[in-house]
């Protein structure tokens, strides 16, 4: 654990400073176009709608475990020809599970926009991060999408994979983003994917549901740090976190709320079609765009909590 926490520091900022260069391959691509392959072939072979809830547990078992498998291979042929270029490639690769700068970077780009008034240019930004309708998006709307697209993936993006890195390394949190991935790709609770997709949306849930509730604490040492409401974050996020439809999403965007004294959640539009969320959080004011530079701010003090307090784990385990 104490190795894996070393490597999670230099991964960290790895992320912080370089983030993912789009000119380099990166393995979520790979992962990507794996899924969309994989389900071209369970379409092509299984023709009946019954069994297709049956062939969904191959996502996982075959994405995910597979890409479990691929990783700890790869590092342990790189262990036997270099020690340090397994080290390094680790340490790349537990970078490209985590989005702390780009995840910043979508959101101030939004936040940039809004502030030159420029609302075309900010629908467009936060449609590259949302799936929801944003064409006739006003100001208030694209600071709550932006809001809630940073907030609730500081958990999918930023904690949970790290959390997985400290404990298995690279393979485990390759193995998480593999997953991750395949939840929003075959996830959907739709027609088409509602048997095939029904696994890895299971199984992102249940990888997930511990590192969300972990993140509240670090979020609202966050939110002291900054100044923000934290009594009004904690309790938000126990009143309003399981209104949200997935059981994850809620406990950041609740207390994000809280924290800011905004109300969340509400209606949304998908290809036209109407989606009513529950709302989280109370009113006290209209949501603005400083709302989107205070998220990413509460974002990134989050993630350095989280990684000091994995440092501080890992000492205390290696001492033990």
């Amino acid at each position: 654990m104490f190795v894996h926490a070393i490597y999670i520091i230099f991964a960290y900022l790895i992320d912080r400073i370089i983030g993912d260069p789009r000119k380099l391959p990166h393995p979520v691509v790979m992962i990507g176009k794996s899924i969309s392959l994989l389900e071209k072939a369970i379409r092509s072979i299984v023709v009946r709608e019954r069994y297709l809830k049956l062939a969904g547990l191959l996502f996982p078992i075959l994405i995910g475990g597979g890409t479990y498998l691929l990783v700890a291979l790869l590092l342990y042929g790189l262990h036997q020809i270099n020690h340090w270029l397994a080290v390094i490639t680790e340490i790349w690769l537990i970078s490209t599970t985590i989005a702390t700068k780009g995840l910043a970077d979508a959101g101030l780009e939004v936040f940039r926009h809004l502030k030159e008034q420029d609302l075309p240019a900010a629908r467009k930004s936060l449609g590259m991060i949302v799936g929801r309708d944003t064409e006739n998006l006003e100001e208030s709307e694209i600071s709550r999408g932006a809001v809630e697209t940073v907030a609730e993936n500081i958990v999918d993006a930023i904690i949970s994979p790290l959390c997985f890195a400290l404990i298995g390394g690279a393979p485990l949190a390759m193995m998480y983003r593999a997953v991750n991935t395949l939840d929003s790709m075959v996830g959907y609770k739709n027609e088409k994917y509602q048997n095939l997709g029904w696994a890895s949306a299971r199984l992102d849930d249940l990888l997930n549901y511990l590192p969300a509730r972990l993140t509240v604490g670090m979020m609202l040492i966050a939110c002291s740090i900054k100044r923000l409401d934290v009594k009004g974050a904690w309790k938000m996020m126990k009143r309003d976190a399981r209104l949200h439809p997935s059981p994850n999403s809620g406990y950041p965007e609740a207390t994000i709320a809280g924290a800011l004294q905004i109300q969340l959640g509400g209606t949304n539009y998908y290809f036209g079609a109407v989606s009513r969320r529950a709302k989280m959080g109370e009113p006290f004011r209209s949501i603005e765009a400083a709302d989107i530079f205070r998220t990413v701010t509460v974002m990134k003090t989050t993630s350095n909590i989280c990684v000091i307090l994995f440092i501080v784990i890992s000492v205390v385990v290696e001492i033990l």
